[in-house]
């Protein structure tokens, strides 16, 4: 049994940007939890698993209060969307203490890119020129704001890299369950299973959080809540190799959040990498934006049964 949700690409787009915005914010709460800022580090497993707990504490507030008829859940979808999410989380929440959040994000934001590629196959996703361009674009956009040197290619950033590979897995398993049950119904399941893959994973190295640190915990599980129903909604609205790209604009927020939080002011480099990216997410939506002739609509749905 499928759940249909109408197709707007536009809502979809200003979905995932709205996503974007928390996301950034997550990153540069992890940085702070993962380094003397609020106290004795966290140990990544220990940053992941506060922001299951408090995203888990959030959602199921919201499923009380609102009293959603779930449907069966597909287990297996779930488990590995799960599985792929918190490792994903996890390596990036690792590398931001070690690494300037600029150059992690960049790296992590290989992510659309992997989830575009193995939408061909996994999801029979038809990817035309436009969109290959446009995340092209986007990606050179990246790239620039990792400005390549030998400092970036520390043991770190391999971690930002790893968490790139397993995201754009999870990727999939999103769009899979996006239209099979209802967003709520799945982020109120990722997160219960997320919680449970998080605890057993920290327990050997769980400390007493600070008050501050509590507090950051706290906000940071808040932000991927949020972030996480803007994202699954996005996702439900339009292919995922079209939204995906759009995530690419956490960069910009992340330089923002720098600026505003540390005083850290981008230089051209970075805003050359931001113009870039917002140029190829541009292209990408003028060009899902167009009207589709009625005979493009009879051949997409031929080929989609």
């Amino acid at each position: 049994m499928s759940i249909a949700t109408p197709q707007n690409p536009p809502l979809a787009a200003a979905l995932i940007l709205a996503a974007t915005t928390f996301i950034a914010g997550t990153t540069l709460l992890a940085k702070a939890l993962g380094t003397d800022l609020l106290g004795a580090p966290l140990h990544p497993m220990q940053i992941s698993h506060g922001r299951f707990v408090f995203a888990f504490l959030a959602i199921s507030a919201v499923v009380i209060a609102l009293r959603p008829r779930f449907t069966r859940p597909h287990w297996g979808y779930h488990i590995g969307r799960t599985s792929f999410g918190w490792a994903g989380v996890t390596l990036m929440f690792a590398s931001v203490a070690y690494i300037p959040l600029a150059d992690a994000t960049a790296i992590t934001f290989l992510n659309p890119v992997f989830g575009m590629l193995l939408a061909v196959p996994l999801l029979g996703e038809r990817v035309g020129p436009w969109r290959w361009g446009a995340a092209a674009i986007a990606l050179a956009g990246a790239m620039v704001l990792l400005r390549p040197a030998p400092a970036s290619f520390q043991p770190a950033a391999m971690l930002a890299l790893g968490a790139a590979a397993v995201m754009g897995l999870e990727l999939i398993f999103i769009k899979k369950l996006a239209g099979r049950e209802a967003p709520l119904q799945v982020l109120w399941v990722n997160n219960l299973l997320g919680l449970g893959i998080a605890t057993c994973a920290v327990l050997p190295v769980w400390q007493m959080p600070s008050p501050g640190q509590w507090g950051a915990l706290a906000a940071l599980g808040l932000l991927m809540a949020c972030a996480q129903a803007c994202f699954i909604n996005g996702m439900a609205r339009a292919d995922a190799s079209f939204v995906a790209p759009f995530s690419y604009a956490t960069l910009v927020f992340a330089a923002l959040y720098d600026f505003l939080g540390f005083g850290i002011v981008p230089d051209a480099v970075s805003f050359l990498g931001a113009f870039i990216i917002l140029a190829g997410a541009a292209i990408l939506a003028w060009r899902e934006g167009r009207p589709v002739p009625p005979a493009g609509r009879a051949a997409a749905a031929a080929n989609n049964p």
